[in-house]
């Protein structure tokens, strides 16, 4: 998925997506040319992971 892709699935700007990138609150994705790429299950573990410790 591209940054804008992500940005659409959590409702947000795709400037938040990078900002997040840099501080390390999603996954880490892949650097392809000039675009970073997201793999979605990665992105699915993420938020399944997220929703676990919501509920600790």
């Amino acid at each position: 998925m591209t940054t804008e892709e992500v940005a659409r699935r959590y409702r947000t700007s795709p400037g938040t997506i990078r900002y997040w990138r840099h501080i390390g609150y999603i996954p880490e994705g892949v650097k392809r040319g000039r675009r970073v790429l997201y793999d979605p299950d990665v992105l699915d573990q993420w938020d399944a992971d997220q929703a676990g410790g919501a509920a600790a």
